[in-house]
């Protein structure tokens, strides 16, 4: 999809007339350039930082429908995801997975278990299908031991569904690009283009790849799908703020050390909201938080020690026997999401519906979550039929996420999870993944990823620094110690000439990994040094 010389020659044909110009490379960006490529128009999609580098890489990997919604009367919300999450489970199978749910009820909780039995009973109605049951306190220590010694009197089974949350970014992405979309990474819109009667008509783009150079790029609508970041383009206009940045940060731990076979949503002891410990890629996330994100949206978010010791709490109060401490941790991550402040004093209580403005030419999408990205984006296109009126419909007939037919054919040499694995992960492309470094095809130890895979990534998913390829083509940094450092010369063997990085520039590129790692990504011992 991105060869070597895709950024030049993207970058020789930037002043070109487009159709659409989309701001902002995650999920909502990714989603408006997909829909829009599908239905006959010539997209451009400018991200200012690398693909998902949002909260798009750093949600609670969720693909849900948002019970705890219901607790706010949000019915619309979860009525609207959970039917979304069932397309998302229809339409890219292996990338979006069915995650079975435990509700754990305890003693002292504010919410007596009955009454998550009929959140879970409407669940299922909005969800059309019934997938719950009552569990007794024996039945539920039976299916998760962590639990022994905590104050539990029942809970409910039900399931949701998660995802690798860049790598869905990058299906989609990919799917925009089959059907003629043009997305560049490190390309900051640096400030936006006006006509004479004060429409947005386009923006002027910089090179943060290292060149600088600029270039004046025009389009018959412009969508502004920057997400915490949204409120800066809209400012720029003369627009009030609306937005409020609220951080949701996680722990991980290794499933050896916190094992939970499927996902433990429960209340926290000491604000009654509910938190969860899941598990993903071979390891244990715990979360999440909800607190107003007060530093700057430039620098990469990062968990704070109250938000660890608010976690660690909550670990405390679930798996009592375990006698886990900060020094268990693996590793943490932060995303900051963007949510219309309505000025409620609790940043829980705000709602996460998205919102589609019109202001001046520039069509702001944002709020939402990852679970209603293709929502968010037939809308956003459906508020510039006026500018665009050729706009095809959307068709219902085609599917969200093109699989080529012969594909699973070409894995045959693969096992059957592995190649369901390559084949939701990467698409029509997993083949190539394979045949990238077919001898190569091991797991790279303590995670579901091949070594192939970084190959792949190298030559052709738009890498431009080594935190792009560690922290969120392929998620070493997050599953492995000290972020995968004992690696590193065997990734750099793999990588280096498909980046074709001097050895100076790698050495550089690793001293910039380490830094953000340890400032955002590392465990409690580490983290904001």
């Amino acid at each position: 999809m991105w060869t070597t010389d895709t950024r030049a020659r993207t970058w020789a044909e930037l002043e070109r007339p487009w159709d659409l110009i989309v701001l902002g490379g995650g999920i909502t960006g990714a989603g408006v350039l997909a829909e829009a490529s599908r239905r006959g128009l010539r997209g451009l999609l400018l991200e200012a930082r690398d693909f998902a580098f949002g909260t798009s890489s750093r949600s609670s990997k969720l693909v849900h429908g948002g019970l705890r919604y219901l607790r706010q009367a949000q019915i619309r919300l979860t009525r609207t995801s959970v039917r979304e999450r069932e397309e998302l489970l229809r339409g890219a199978e292996g990338l979006v997975a069915p995650l079975g749910f435990y509700v754990a009820n305890f003693q002292g909780d504010t919410t007596s278990p009955w009454m998550f039995g009929l959140g879970l009973a409407i669940y299922d109605v909005l969800a059309r299908k019934w997938a719950h049951e009552k569990l007794e306190v024996g039945r539920m220590l039976e299916k998760l031991p962590v639990l022994q010694g905590a104050p539990l009197v029942g809970g409910y089974y039900f399931y949701d569904a998660q995802t690798d949350d860049t790598r869905l970014v990058m299906r989609v992405l990919l799917e925009a690009a089959r059907h003629g979309g043009v997305a560049l990474n490190y390309t900051r819109a640096l400030k936006l283009l006006r006509d004479g009667s004060g429409r947005v008509v386009g923006v002027v783009a910089q090179d943060e790849s290292g060149s600088g150079r600029t270039a004046e790029v025009r389009a018959r609508a412009v969508v502004n799908a920057t997400g915490v970041w949204a409120d800066d383009l809209r400012a720029s206009l003369g627009r009030p703020r609306r937005l409020r940045a609220i951080r949701g940060s996680h722990l991980v731990f290794p499933a050896t050390k916190l094992p939970v076979p499927e996902a433990i949503s429960l209340l926290h002891p000491r604000d009654s909201r509910a938190v969860f410990l899941l598990p993903w890629q071979g390891a244990t996330v715990v979360g999440t938080t909800d607190v107003d994100h007060k530093e700057d949206l430039w620098q990469e978010p990062s968990i704070t020690p109250e938000e660890i010791d608010y976690l660690l709490e909550l670990v405390h109060h679930a798996c009592p026997s375990l006698k886990l401490t900060a020094d268990d941790v693996l590793s943490t991550w932060a995303g900051v999401r963007p949510v219309i402040d309505t000025g409620a004093a609790d940043p829980s209580k705000e709602s996460r519906e998205h919102v589609v403005w019109n202001e001046d030419g520039l069509l702001t999408v944002t709020g939402g979550k990852l679970t209603t990205f293709r929502m968010m984006a037939r809308q956003a296109l459906q508020a510039l039929q006026g500018v665009l009126p050729e706009l095809k419909a959307p068709s219902s007939a085609e599917p969200l996420l093109q699989q080529q037919a012969r594909a699973a054919d070409w894995l045959a040499p693969l096992d059957g999870p592995t190649r369901q694995r390559l084949l939701g992960l990467y698409g029509a492309d997993a083949p190539m993944v394979y045949h990238a470094s077919p001898r190569d095809c091991s797991p790279i130890e303590g995670t579901p990823a091949l070594w192939s895979e970084l190959r792949w990534a190298a030559r052709s998913e738009g890498v431009v620094h080594l935190d792009d390829l560690l922290l969120r083509r392929i998620r070493l940094g997050i599953l492995l110690p000290e972020g995968g450092v004992a690696l590193l010369e065997r990734i750099r063997a793999m990588v280096q000439p498909e980046l074709h990085w001097s050895d100076a520039q790698w050495q550089a590129e690793v001293e910039r990994y380490q830094t953000i790692w340890r400032r955002s990504y590392g465990p409690p011992s580490v983290v904001g040094g």
